[in-house]
């Protein structure tokens, strides 16, 4: 309580997971009222400075390592804390499911049959018995595929050998953890150092020690299958990556599901690797009411458990003949609710730099690098390119004077924007990079690419305009679209299928590849404080005076 109340002060950013210890209702009750705590959070919650409650479950990027948790033990009816639900199982699943390789998986449990297959010479006496492990930790660990897999609510010290994973290169250690201060002396702490996998080769990730054994889950695989046929004979086992709730008397569904139940992969992310064979709604106006700011538990379920303290909507927002007609009142409305909009509450007025008409240029939350610069439209519109000629005329004089700006820097500007069908307000993201770097870049863009899966259509001209001119071309209203202007005039360009995936932060991850700072590439490990931002504004301000456009 010392360190909650202020009387110590813990020293490094720290993370937990386990609310059922003593005196955890008391504290964890204060952090859930505090209004920064309110939402769909995956990267923790405040208790005080430096620590972090994981709760529920999630899957958040921690200096560049992929993390994914589940807290607490399997709920028991009338507990708030120290229990995880049906729903938290089923949004990690979802959401663990998204490219890319797990790096950390925390969970209070043990996974029923980790010693399967393990060295007996290893184990302590009782270590392989069934009691305080969890078939569902099995489950999920067996389909995330971590890199290292941490446990403690067996009471004992175990790390076993590292074992191999079904349809995937690379291996998974897991560690069980003893409690803190335990009597016979074993590990309760364990420090590791592990490379994030989304920076390493192929043939690093790949490797496997001479002692790696089989998978300990393999034995999951027909048991789960047999128990899902026996419940659900119609639809597949991976079914269960998807919340399941019946919605039929709420509202007309649209999607590949002729069912009365809404797919959360859909409306989490906007699209759906099974497309038209998925068994769940794809539900078009729960994506776009998600997008409005609804309540992700009032969308899928018609309630929320939070009540008044959640801090997202708890109505439907503009019924179907208001989204037709679009009038002026909906769009005030949005603007009020939007990040970017001059006129909204929610704006952080302090990191703007310039205002011009029709744009204005601000520091992002979180940037990349110094001198990381956005170039926002004044108006709510939801890309930069289909936007008027006035419009165009003032971002191409933006962008000549960063360029200007960065070049008077001995660096060179690379601009990007990532347009969703279904995005709000538009944001062209300008990142400088050391002239050294920039005839690498489009080579980087395009590995990354290939690595995804795709080629991108580039354009050589000689004129920004002439680029932007040919993206106008290109673009399509119903698809999403991603583009990259190069210093040297190149302009590559990728339109999106309906179920392709695709990083929204793809622009950012490849510029903090080509610029070795991997541990930038998600913009919450960047974060700065108000005052650290403000002075950050005031020194760019300085230095841009003599380049604004709007001086």
């Amino acid at each position: 309580m010392n360190y909650v109340e202020g009387r110590s002060e813990i020293p490094i950013p720290t993370y937990f997971i386990g609310d059922y210890g003593v005196g955890a209702a008391k504290v964890l009750l204060a952090a859930s009222k505090n209004s920064a705590n309110q939402g769909f959070k995956m990267d923790g919650f405040k208790v005080t400075d430096n620590l972090f409650w994981l709760k529920g479950s999630g899957n958040f990027t921690l200096h560049g390592l992929s993390a994914a948790y589940l807290s607490g033990r399997q709920s028991s009816e009338g507990q708030q804390f120290g229990t995880y639900s049906q729903d938290d199982v089923d949004a990690l699943r979802a959401l663990a499911e998204e490219p890319g390789i797990v790096d950390l998986f925390l969970t209070n449990e043990w996974p029923s049959g980790v010693t399967n297959k393990a060295a007996a010479s290893d184990m302590l006496v009782g270590i392989s018995d069934s009691s305080n492990t969890d078939s569902t930790v099995s489950e999920l660990v067996a389909e995330i595929k971590p890199r290292y897999h941490i446990a403690g609510s067996k009471g004992v010290f175990y790390a076993r050998e590292p074992y191999s994973n079904v349809d995937a290169v690379h291996v998974t250690r897991f560690l069980g953890l003893a409690p803190v201060g335990n009597k016979e002396k074993q590990k309760f702490i364990h420090a590791l150092s592990p490379t994030p996998a989304a920076t390493m080769s192929a043939a690093d990730i790949s490797m496997k020690t001479p002692n790696t054994t089989l998978s300990p889950y393999t034995f999951l695989d027909q048991g789960s299958h047999s128990k899902e046929a026996a419940k659900r004979p119609s639809d597949s086992v991976s079914d269960s990556q998807y919340w399941r709730y019946d919605v039929s008397q709420k509202r007309q569904k649209h999607g590949g599901g002729d069912g009365d139940k809404m797919c959360f992969k859909f409306i989490y992310s906007g699209s759906c690797p099974r497309g038209e064979k998925c068994n769940f709604q794809h539900d078009t106006d729960a994506r776009e009411q998600c997008l409005r700011g609804v309540c992700l538990d009032f969308i899928i379920k018609g309630k929320c458990e939070k009540g008044p303290e959640c801090s997202y909507k708890h109505s439907l927002q503009n019924d179907d003949s208001q989204r037709t007609h679009r009038s002026e009142n909906a769009s005030a409305n949005r603007s009020k609710e939007c990040w970017f909009c001059l006129s909204s509450p929610s704006v952080e007025s302090h990191l703007i730099v310039s205002v011009g008409e029709y744009y204005y240029c601000a520091l992002p939350k979180g940037p990349l690098v110094e001198d990381h610069v956005l170039v926002i439209p004044v108006e709510h519109v939801p890309n930069t390119i289909s936007t008027s000629p006035e419009c165009e005329k003032e971002l191409g004089r933006f962008q000549n004077s960063l360029m200007m700006y960065f070049k008077n820097q001995g660096k060179e500007a690379v601009f990007f924007e990532w347009l969703s069908k279904r995005g709000t307000h538009a944001n062209l993201q300008a990142v400088p990079i050391p002239t050294s770097k920039a005839a690498a870049v489009q080579d980087i863009f395009n590995l990354a690419a290939e690595k995804l899966g795709f080629k991108f259509l580039a354009t050589k001209s000689s004129k920004s305009s002439d680029g932007r001119r040919s993206l106008r071309a290109q673009f399509d209203r119903n698809c999403s679209f991603f583009y990259v202007e190069l210093p040297e005039g190149t302009v590559l360009s990728h339109l999106i299928e309906e179920n392709e995936r695709f990083p929204a932060q793809f622009g950012r991850e490849v510029l903090a590849g080509l610029l070795n700072i991997a541990d930038k590439a998600d913009w919450r490990n960047c974060m700065l404080g108000k005052e650290e931002e403000t002075k950050m504004v005031e020194d760019f301000k300085k230095r841009f005076e003599a380049f604004d456009p709007n001086q």
